[in-house]
C-alpha cells in the first residue's frame, strides 16, 4: 500500500511539484528570516561578547545598550580598584566621532579607547600590525571591513576600484591627526560604521572636551571571588550599575527585543511564510485528494480500512514535507554562505532547524487533515458511479 501511495503522489506531476514548492517556500522563509533575526539580535551585544577578559561591566544605571553611553567621572575608577575582590579595573571609552578622509569625505566612526597600560578591550584578532603599536604617537587601529569600504581611499584612476586604508595612512578624527598602525578583524556589531581603536587618553583627546569622559569600567574578579557578590559590593561603593557580562548582554538583547520593531518585522515575515505555505500546500494537497477519490474508493471497496487510507495520506504528506523542508533549509543555508562576508546578519543555530522542521510538520498535518476528512467520509460506491 505504501508503494501505491507513492505512485499516486508522483503520478500527478503538476500537483506533486506544486505541494513541494509551497513547502519549500514556507521552510525557506521561516528559516531565512528567523536566521537573519537571530543574527541581528546577536550583533546587538557582539561588542560586549568580544571583550571576554572582563567579568563585570560598570556603567551608569540608565545605560540600556552598548552605544547608549552615559559618561562617568574618571575618579570612580580609583574607587572601583579599591573594592575588595577586584583583581583589576580599567577604563573603556566609546563614542561616535567624525572622520575626515583625504578626499574631504566625512565618515562617522565608532571610536573605542583602551586602557593605556594594558590595552584591555582591544580587537580579538589582528590582521596587520600588533595591538602594542597603539603606544605610538597618534596611532589607531581600524577594522578590516571599515578599512576596505567606508574608510577606503579614492581610486587611483577614474572609474577604478577604491584603495583600502592601509598601515601608514593618515586620517583626521574630529580634526586630530591619526595614523593607522594596524588592521584588525572584529565581531560585527549592531552599530554600523568602521570600528577604530586607540588608547583611552588619546580617545579622550580626540573627542570634544567634556567634564566626564569614561564610558565603562571593565572589572576582573580575583580567583575564588563570587562575581555576583562583587557586583553587589561595587554597586554600593560606586553608586553605579555593575553587571556581569551575561547580564549586560541580556540587558542589551531585551532592550532591542522589547523596545524596537525588529521582532515584529521579522515575526510578520515568518508568520507570512507559514500562512502562505499552509495555503499553497493545503489547497494543492486537497485538490490532489479530490482527483484521486476514485482510487481511494476502489481501495475501500476492496477492503482497505480507514486506518490504512489514513496511513497512505500521512505517508504522502511526510514525503512531500521531507523534500520541501530539505530544499528550503538547503537554500537558506546556501544563502547564509553567500552572504557570510557581507554586512547582512545571518546566524543559523541547530535548534532553528528543529523549529523549521516542526513548522513544516504542522503545515503537512494541516494539509493532510483536510484530505483525511474527505477520504474517511468517502463511500466506496463512488468507484461505480459514472
Amino acid at each position: 500500500m505504501n508503494r501505491i501511495a507513492i505512485k499516486m503522489l508522483v503520478g500527478d506531476r503538476a500537483k506533486y511539484i506544486g505541494i513541494i514548492v509551497g513547502l519549500t517556500f514556507a521552510s525557506l522563509l521561516i528559516t531565512q528570516q528567523a536566521s537573519i533575526f537571530i543574527g541581528l539580535m546577536t550583533r546587538t551585544y557582539g561588542a560586549v561578547s568580544a571583550n571576554g577578559l572582563a567579568d563585570i561591566w560598570i556603567m551608569d544605571e540608565n545605560v540600556r545598550f552598548f552605544d547608549d553611553v552615559k559618561p562617568m567621572s574618571d575618579m570612580l575608577l580609583q574607587r572601583t580598584r579599591g573594592v575588595p575582590g577586584v583583581a583589576w579595573a580599567v577604563p573603556f571609552y566609546r563614542n561616535i566621532l567624525n572622520c575626515r578622509m583625504a578626499n574631504g569625505k566625512v565618515q562617522h566612526v565608532n571610536l573605542n579607547g583602551l586602557d593605556d597600560g594594558t590595552l584591555i578591550g582591544g580587537p580579538p584578532e589582528m590582521v596587520v600590525g600588533s595591538l602594542s603599536d597603539l603606544r605610538r604617537a597618534d596611532s589607531i587601529i581600524v577594522d578590516e571591513t571599515g578599512a576596505a569600504r567606508e574608510l577606503a581611499r579614492p581610486a587611483r584612476e577614474p572609474g577604478g576600484p577604491s584603495v583600502p586604508l592601509a598601515v601608514g595612512d593618515v586620517i583626521e578624527i574630529n580634526d586630530h591627526r591619526a595614523t593607522v598602525v594596524g588592521i584588525c578583524r572584529t565581531v560585527r556589531s549592531f552599530q554600523w560604521g568602521p570600528q577604530v581603536y586607540t588608547t583611552y587618553s588619546r580617545a579622550v583627546s580626540f573627542a570634544p572636551p567634556q567634564r566626564k569622559s569614561m564610558s565603562f569600567i571593565l572589572v576582573k574578579a580575583k580567583p575564588g571571588q563570587s562575581v555576583p557578590d562583587l557586583c553587589q559590593s561595587l554597586r554600593g561603593v560606586t553608586g553605579l550599575e555593575a553587571r556581569t557580562q551575561r547580564e549586560f548582554e541580556k540587558e542589551i538583547y531585551d532592550y532591542f527585543y522589547y523596545y524596537t520593531g525588529i521582532p515584529i518585522n521579522f515575526g510578520i515575515a515568518v508568520i507570512l511564510g507559514f500562512i502562505v505555505g499552509t495555503a499553497i500546500a493545503g489547497q494543492t494537497f486537497y485538490n490532489f485528494t479530490l482527483d484521486n477519490l476514485k482510487h481511494f474508493g476502489a481501495l475501500k471497496a476492496m477492503g482497505a480500512s480507514n486506518g490504512m487510507l489514513l496511513r497512505m495520506i500521512l505517508l504522502q504528506s511526510a514525503v512531500v514535507g521531507f523534500i520541501g523542508y530539505g530544499l528550503g533549509v538547503g537554500i537558506a543555508s546556501l544563502f547564509g554562505l553567500l552572504i557570510a562576508d557581507s554586512e547582512l546578519a545571518f546566524r543559523l543555530p541547530w535548534w532553528l532547524l528543529l523549529v523549521s522542521a516542526l513548522s513544516v510538520g504542522v503545515i503537512c498535518m494541516l494539509s493532510a487533515g483536510i484530505s483525511i476528512l474527505k477520504v474517511v467520509r468517502l463511500e466506496p460506491a463512488i468507484v461505480f458511479k459514472g
